[in-house]
Order: structure tokens, then sequence, then C-alpha cells
């Protein structure tokens, strides 16, 4: 497990994280996602050991991860900008992280290099940036450590290599008790795969929560009333996060729980309604505007 209590980071007079706490449980993905700016790389390179929290703690498995080279043997860091030897080739790397990670299965490796027709023995400073994310992640993936840690990791890879990282991730969870920490903007692409997110915005984080529970808590609803005043009666009743309107039809985004948006809409005997799939984008989009990130004013 990972915790995070009370951590808050400055480069000189720009607050990166303000006192930011969460836990990371064992055994899933964890999709941390945020603003620009919001700190999600900073926060990442926290919790490997790079950075060290100006207050608070990051605890690996109940020990501090800064300067402490037992609690970040058991993490693998794989960066926006990954580094890699000049000149080096992926058996260079090999060599240096098994000096790191004793546990390094350097045969599923080498099985998994040749399923993505990556060459071993080819310099990577000529490899696309699409290849040479493929490689950090079977880096990552083999290392044998308990946590994997990504920024962007998605970005870059095409759609198959895209769906074959997110299945090996799934996998190693389940053989090997993998928990990925995934940093990402690309919100469709965790959505699929993440099971706990965290967002963070301006230094702070708003929530964790398992995705599944944050869906059934905001809802997004299309609706016709005969007249405008059932429209006030459910707004009154239901927080409203976003409102659009077409003519007489309504698109709210609302907090709640459904079922009682159901039956209280029953007693509104709206012309038309309907409840529709909200994504984590739309969540996202949702909670951030509260908190007063909109810039809907650009395109208005």
């Amino acid at each position: 497990m990972i915790e995070i209590q009370n951590v808050s980071k400055k480069f000189d007079n720009i607050l990166a994280l303000d006192h930011v706490s969460a836990t990371i449980t064992e055994k899933h993905v964890f999709g941390l996602i945020g603003t620009n700016g919001a700190g999600k790389s900073t926060l990442i390179r926290t919790l490997c050991g790079v950075l060290k929290a100006d207050e608070g703690r990051v605890l690996i498995d109940g020990e501090d991860v800064y300067e402490n080279p037992a609690a970040k043997a058991k993490i693998f860091y794989i960066s926006d900008d990954q580094f890699f030897f000049p000149n080096g080739t992926p058996m260079d790397m090999v060599q240096y992280y098994r000096s790191f990670y004793p546990a390094f299965d350097e045969e599923r490796f080498l099985n998994l290099l040749s399923i993505l027709s990556l060459d071993k023995n080819r310099r990577i400073n000529t490899f696309s940036k699409g290849m040479k994310k493929q490689l950090s992640v079977l880096l990552g993936v083999c290392s044998g450590t308990k946590y994997l840690l990504c920024d962007e990791t998605f970005d870059g890879l095409d759609p198959v290599i895209r769906q074959a990282v997110k299945s090996l991730f799934i996998k190693e969870i389940e053989e090997h008790g993998l928990t990925p920490i995934i940093a990402s903007h690309n919100l469709r692409e965790l959505e699929d795969i993440c099971e706990h997110v965290g967002l963070l915005h301006k230094g702070g984080i708003l929530f964790t929560q398992d995705l599944e529970n944050m869906k059934l808590g905001i809802f997004k609803i299309q609706c016709v009333f005969k007249d405008e005043s059932s429209l006030e009666i459910l707004k009154a009743k239901f927080p409203v996060l976003k409102e659009e309107r077409r003519g007489s039809l309504f698109t709210l985004t609302m907090r709640g729980k459904s079922e009682e948006l159901d039956t209280f809409m029953g007693t509104l005997s709206p012309v038309f309604y309907e409840r529709l799939p909200l994504s984590l984008e739309e969540i996202f989009i949702s909670e951030t505007e509260v908190k007063g990130y909109d810039f809907s004013n650009l395109y208005a």
C-alpha cells in the first residue's frame, strides 16, 4: 500500500503540491488525472523518492520512500521523458536495471521484446517515440517490482499497442500482484483500465474514489417538460453541475442517486426523460468547473 500523508512541495514560489493525502491500495490500477500544471508529475516523482516532500510523508508499505533503497526497490518509474544510455541497446538497459532489481526477468523481457518486434541489439536512439515507450513498459513490467509508476505512458503508442499494454498490466495484476499508478491527460485511455482514480487540481487533490462508485454519484440526463416550473423543481432537488439547452430539450449533469432521480422524475411527469452514460472525461470537466477551472468562454 502507498500512503500519501499531507504532502506539500514548492519550487521557488510555485506551490506544486498542496497538502495532498491519498491511499493507493494494492493489486488495482490507480489513475491520477488532473488539469495542466495540477502537479501530477511532481506527485509521481515524489512517490518514487526522486523528489523530497517539503511537508508530509510518502510511505511504501509503511516505510518512508525518500533516501530509502529498500522502499525504492519496490518501485519502477516510467517517466514521460525516458532516460536511456547514449548509444545504448535494450540489452544494455537490462544489465543496468538488473543491478537495482535482482528479480528482473530477462527471459520474459526477451520474449516480450520479440512479440513487439523490437530488436534487442538495436541502438535505442534510433527508436521512435512509441518504440521507446514500449521498451520502458517492458523494462518496468519485467523488473519484478510491486509498484509501477507511469507518467503519460500511453502517449505516443498506437491503438493496437495501447491495448496490448493494458492487457499486459491486467495480466501482471492477476499473476504477480502488480499495482500500476498511471498519471495521464488521456482520460478515455484510463477509463477502461482504472478501478480507482484521484483528481488533482492546482496542487491539491479534489478526491480519490472508486471509479464505479464515483459514476453512481453523478449522472447526466436529457429531459423535456411541459413547463419550466418542473425544471426548477428538479434543479432545487438535485445539484446541477452543468446545464445545456436546445429548444425544449435540456441536458443536465447532476449530483445524487440515480434511483432517487428516477422516482422523483416520475412525480414531475416529463414529456421525455432519459439517463445517459457518463464518461470519466465528463466527470473530470464537471468537477473541475465547480472548482473554477472553466474556459468554456473561449469557444462560446
